[in-house]
């Protein structure tokens, strides 16, 4: 479903899209795009009006957004293809207060990530069962490891790609990533550390020690199936970037500030988990999703404009 979200605070668009609904032959345009994409001939003929008004009231529906249109061959020449470009329109009568932020999120499941550089031991597992085999780098490489809900790996990195959600026109104020997470110790060792990195667009936000690998206890999502003697739960993380700095769990550990971070300059927003070569305690991590370990929660990102 495609959304299209007005305020009165955006006069300008709210007014073209005002303009664009007024018509009762534009209404009857995007009824006739409802299911199907129409060039302007056809839209005319179904309607019965002249090609020129039809094109008239294609270039409204067009300007206030709400259509799409390309140009491709014909049989005389090129032809203008119209598509319906949303399928729902809501408007927020009340203005927000002065300086009042919002916040959009994302929830990514751990298993959808773009890259990674993994290291035995290591391996994935969802709901029912292992992900390829413990141990074989190449597992990350299935197409099941979608479906993971704990990976794990004892150095390297893994690198997710959110969908950047910062409205055009908006600066960001702060984004907060949340994670269960711990170290990775072969089976489970509670005082294994790890020194644990973000990096948010390709930029080194801090590093957060984890304290260890934690299996003494069942987790509370844990599947049945999960044995003990494993990784069970993690802790969970809020890494905030802000205009003071990097924190961790309100722990403050860098002075990167949002403003570093370039957000909003492309349409997605790469988010690294890892370990450095040179840190002092490459320890590995396990990344929890909704179904594992303590927090029914997948990696969440939120950023504040």
């Amino acid at each position: 479903m495609k959304y299209v979200e007005l305020d009165t605070d955006n006069a300008e668009q709210l007014c073209a899209v005002a303009k664009a609904l007024s018509s009762p032959t534009r209404i009857e345009i995007l009824k006739l795009l409802y299911y199907y994409s129409l060039n302007v001939a056809e839209i005319s003929e179904k309607l019965g009006i002249p090609a020129s008004s039809a094109g008239v009231h294609i270039r409204i529906l067009e300007s206030a957004g709400l259509i799409n249109t390309e140009m491709q061959p014909g049989t005389r020449g090129s032809m203008k293809l119209c598509s319906r470009k949303s399928d729902f329109i809501t408007i927020r009568m009340s203005g927000l207060a002065q300086n009042q932020s919002q916040t959009k999120s994302v929830s990514m499941p751990v298993g959808a990530f773009t890259d990674c550089d993994v290291y035995p031991t290591c391996g994935l597992a969802g709901i029912d069962g292992f992900i390829g085999e413990e141990d074989k780098r190449e597992s990350f490489y299935s197409p099941e490891r979608v479906n993971a809900q704990i990976l794990w790996t004892s150095s390297g990195f893994v690198e997710y790609r959110f969908p950047n959600v910062l409205p055009k026109g908006k600066v960001a104020k702060s984004l907060l990533l949340s994670m269960e997470i711990c170290s990775e110790a072969a089976n489970f060792r509670e005082d294994w550390k790890s020194d644990i990195t973000l990096w948010i667009n390709g930029v080194d936000c801090g590093t957060w020690t984890s304290l260890g690998d934690y299996g003494k206890r069942r987790g509370h999502l844990s599947p049945a199936w999960w044995p003990m003697g494993s990784t069970q739960y993690g802790v969970l993380t809020k890494w905030m970037i802000n205009s003071e700095g990097c924190f961790v769990n309100d722990k403050k550990i860098s002075d990167v500030g949002i403003d570093k971070l370039n957000i909003g300059n492309d349409f997605y927003i790469p988010v690294r988990i890892g370990n450095k070569p040179d840190s002092q305690f490459i320890g590995g991590f396990n990344i929890f999703g909704k179904a594992f370990g303590d927090y029914p929660q997948d990696i969440v990102l939120s950023i504040e404009y």
